[in-house]
């Protein structure tokens, strides 16, 4: 099978691009409103970029009010998105009026980060705390914006539970994080981990 993007005819029941750019970590944002409101989403257009310095990215399709509180605050955070609360990252993607706090509507703990003025989930096993450094709305060939925006942040602190750590590392067996499959389809990253030595220099 081949086909082309401009017409998408592939023929297939649902469109497979997101199938196939997959598995995709989830980026559990948290955002503050500037009238004090606090937010959640999940992101599967989200992951990080850069180590040095540490950066990551979520993609919101639209203007969602993720970007906003990010745009307006300049900061926000990523909850790693695990196993044992994959119920709760589902429920916190009901579309809600802004300043309806999603912590609320799936039962989870809010609680504020140490470096910047944003929530995170209390019962996540990893939090990463973001600075936003840029706000980019991708162009396509034609140069016409596209209807995404891109919400880059630097890392400047990172939260670990002890409880997923051994032997100097993290666990990803008890971490157990979930990534987006497509379609309705979500992985367990804890199900299957296997290790391998890469060659010497690879990069990537």
């Amino acid at each position: 099978m081949f086909y082309t993007t401009d017409t998408n005819q592939h023929g297939l029941k649902h469109d497979p691009f997101k199938a196939i750019v997959a598995p995709r970590p989830i980026g559990w944002i948290g955002t503050k409103g500037r009238d004090g409101s606090l937010n959640l989403s999940p992101y599967s257009f989200f992951n990080i970029i850069s180590d040095k310095p540490k950066m990551v990215m979520f993609s919101s399709a639209g203007r969602k009010h993720s970007l906003r509180n990010a745009e307006e605050t300049g900061v926000f955070t990523a909850s790693l998105a695990s196993r044992h609360l994959s119920e709760h990252v589902n429920a916190s993607s009901a579309p809600v009026d802004y300043g309806v706090s999603e912590f609320e509507i799936a039962g989870l703990t809010a609680k504020m980060a140490e470096l910047i003025d944003a929530p995170y989930v209390a019962e996540a096993h990893t939090v990463l705390e973001c600075r936003v450094t840029d706000v980019v709305n991708p162009k396509d060939l034609d140069g016409a914006a596209s209807e995404s925006f891109m919400v880059i942040g630097q890392v400047i602190g990172i939260h670990i539970s002890e409880e997923i750590l051994r032997d100097g590392r993290i666990d990803m067996g008890l971490a157990r994080p979930i990534a987006r499959m497509g379609y309705r389809d979500y992985a367990d990253g804890g199900s299957d981990v296997f290790e391998m030595t890469r060659p010497p220099g690879a990069g990537g």
